[in-house]
């Protein structure tokens, strides 16, 4: 047997045989078991939410600062021009420019995690929609990445803000942290996640809006959450 499907079926032996929901702390510490590859695997949340991806009144998006950050340091670019380019730099911006950071996009440079723009450089980065929207990265004023507080922003996805949006099968997932947080913290962070979430009930959905809810990790086997 591969050594692969080896890690899996010990792992597999750990979590509920019968898949039960768990509370958040209990799901953290199965999960942490899974700990057994040589890096440090991300930990990922999935919520299968009771709306209908169709209908645009229904669409849950938004971001959230997690308590104990993900345990990364995302690459933050910006456009700005004058004071704010200072501004961008000084709240650690890994790069700012203007029309020719846009060229270099438009060539196929995507080397980042995230990109912020002034309101006033718009006309620059309209265009580069085409590339950054089919990886996430288009700047928009409902996500908060168009904002004229470029440095506020940029020290807020430093300490760990992480985005998210429903996709076509009604769930949305994001980024919770690392396998070696400790236990507690990993279980704020989910737990913020969660009631961020849960905030966010379009006022259109009349059943049951969290249908599910599972983490894992890079290389494990999910562990189900209580609804």
């Amino acid at each position: 047997m591969p050594k692969t499907a080896k890690r899996m079926t010990a792992m597999l032996a750990k979590a509920p045989a019968d898949k039960k929901p768990l509370p958040v702390a209990e799901a953290v510490a199965i999960l942490k078991t899974f700990n057994t590859t040589k890096f440090d695997q991300t930990a990922e949340i999935v919520m299968r939410l009771g709306i209908d991806p169709k209908q645009a009144d229904q669409l849950v998006r938004g971001s959230i600062v997690l308590p104990h950050g993900i345990g990364k340091s995302l690459r933050v670019v910006v456009f700005a021009k004058g004071d704010k380019i200072d501004e961008a730099k000084a709240a650690g911006a890994d790069e700012v420019g203007g029309p020719e950071m846009a060229e270099k996009i438009k060539g196929g440079w995507t080397d980042f995690d995230v990109c912020i723009a002034a309101p006033d450089m718009m006309g620059v980065v309209g265009p580069l929609g085409k590339v950054l929207g089919p990886r996430g990265l288009m700047p928009s004023p409902r996500a908060g990445t168009v904002t004229p507080d470029v440095g506020k922003v940029i020290k807020e996805y430093k300490a760990g803000k992480v985005e998210f949006r429903s996709d076509a099968g009604g769930n949305v997932h994001a980024v919770v942290g690392k396998l070696s947080f400790d236990a507690a913290k990993l279980a704020g962070n989910i737990s913020a996640f969660i009631n961020h979430v849960v905030n966010l009930k379009p006022a259109t959905i009349k059943g049951q809006y969290i249908k599910g809810i599972a983490v894992s990790a890079t290389m494990s086997p999910s562990v189900r959450i209580q609804v």
